[in-house]
């Protein structure tokens, strides 16, 4: 393969590689970064790998350049700014899990020995940045050019189970076949001793990075990675769905166009809003498996979206999701379930839906994912049909100032005290039947909301 020329790498990096080398030891630039370069894809992560210095030689380098953290115990990793520092590793399989390594750091190993632990070999690629040249024993460029992802090493991969997520996820970022003795490798590794943060974090790459999420859940379909961690998925599977509405097939095909259509939907949103819709474009028919029947010769789904949430809460707990830098991830998701037909049904309805009861939904779920989550839906699907109901329940949400939550109340506590309202319960039944009728649009003022107050209070 024709040399690729590599980005600049942050000033410290360089600065570091040559520190090392003045030392009499090596750096290299390995892993995701090496990897992602030479795809000419932005990365911010940099790994360096050290080679013939010792913990207390590297230490004394790193230092001279700025703050050292030292994390790890068995082995040793620095963190100094934003850059990974590490000696190479040797890892021997001690017990059963993720973790169960013992690992000790050894400056003597060679590149390629080192290379021989990582998990694939598009990741097992390192770079000199002094030299430009690059270590690649096991051919990671070659399977990165053919388009297959492919073990590094037969007799030590199946130790880390987690291994088998990786592959889906990478699978699906960078649009690699699976190499079949890889697959067959996958098949054999049970994952009942993952724990659920890692878990998650595998699969949120595999939702939020990759542009087709569908190509990592159909592989873990195959994979036997859906039977194992996601019974509800699974339940997805040969699901019928009724043709006229669904030509494209049962739940589960269903399930992961709108999975793709959702991922084309999300990149102008921050990182919780992302994993929202993207796991409740997973979860929105976890109901269907169960309300599916055959009635008057159609295949009916009645009660799907409210039959949908206690599935999707345990799916949830399966990945150990709940808040996301203090936004409600999880109640969003049961939310965008419970609600998620109601843009169309509200669009077609032979009456007008009023605006009160957009503003009560609002209290339930965010309308623009709500929106969003509906285009998604009824474009994951072959065949032609009106997709317009999104637009334009967003239009009226924004147009009621609803769109993210529902209004705050124009009454407070302190004002039903102040019209001589003894403290108790009878101030909260003030407050609700006051903001009732703010809900439906009779009260739109402070002085609305105290007139009704005095009214309901005679």
């Amino acid at each position: 393969m024709p040399p690729r020329p590599f980005p600049p790498l942050p000033p410290l990096a360089v600065d570091l590689t040559r520190a090392v080398r003045e030392a009499g030891g090596r750096a290299l630039i390995v892993g995701g970064w090496v990897r992602d370069a030479w795809l000419g894809h932005a990365s911010k992560d940099v790994d360096i790998e050290v080679y013939g210095l010792d913990v207390a030689s590297l230490r004394q380098v790193l230092e001279r350049l700025g703050s050292v953290n030292a994390v790890g115990e068995s082995f040793t990793v620095f963190k100094v700014e934003s850059l990974d520092v590490s000696l190479p590793r040797r890892e021997s399989k001690v017990g059963r899990g993720h973790r169960g390594f013992e690992v000790v750091g050894d400056p003597h190993m060679s590149p390629d020995e080192a290379a021989r632990r990582r998990d694939f070999t598009i990741n097992a690629v390192a770079w000199d940045p002094l030299d430009d040249t690059i270590v690649d024993p096991f051919a990671g460029l070659d399977d990165l050019a053919r388009g297959v992802l492919r073990m590094v090493d037969q007799r030590t991969f199946a130790d880390d189970s987690l291994r088998v997520l990786r592959a889906l996820q990478f699978s699906a970022r960078f649009g690699l076949s699976l190499e079949a003795g890889t697959a067959d490798a996958c098949r054999t590794i049970a994952l009942d001793d993952l724990p659920r943060e890692r878990v998650w974090g595998e699969i949120e790459k595999l939702l939020i990075k990759a542009p087709r999420p569908s190509m990592g859940w159909a592989l873990g379909l195959d994979l036997g990675v859906v039977e194992q961690l996601f019974p509800e998925c699974q339940a997805l599977v040969g699901c019928p769905q009724e043709p006229e509405w669904h030509p494209e097939g049962d739940v589960w095909v269903h399930t992961l166009m709108v999975v793709d259509e959702m991922r084309a939907r999300i990149d102008d949103l921050p990182r919780p809003q992302q994993c929202t819709l993207m796991l409740a474009a997973l979860a929105h028919d976890f109901g269907k498996p169960a309300t599916t029947a055959l009635i008057d010769g159609r295949i009916r789904s009645l009660g799907h979206e409210e039959a949908g949430v206690e599935p999707a809460e345990r799916f949830l707990d399966r990945l150990l999701v709940h808040t996301m830098d203090g936004y409600d991830v999880r109640q969003q998701v049961c939310g965008l379930v419970a609600h998620h037909l109601k843009p169309g049904a509200w669009h077609k309805a032979p009456q007008a839906v009023g605006d009160g009861a957009f503003r009560r939904l609002a209290l339930k779920v965010d309308l623009e994912l709500l929106a969003r989550l509906s285009d998604a839906d009824c474009n994951g699907r072959t065949g032609t049909f009106d997709c317009t109901a999104g637009g334009w329940f967003l239009e009226r949400a924004r147009a009621l100032g609803v769109q993210h939550s529902g209004p705050a109340p124009l009454m407070l506590g302190r004002h039903v005290l102040a019209l001589g309202v003894a403290p108790g319960r009878r101030v909260g039944e003030v407050l609700a039947h006051v903001y009732e009728r703010q809900l439906d649009g009779t009260i739109r003022s402070l002085d609305d909301a105290i007139a009704a107050a005095r009214v309901f209070l005679a």
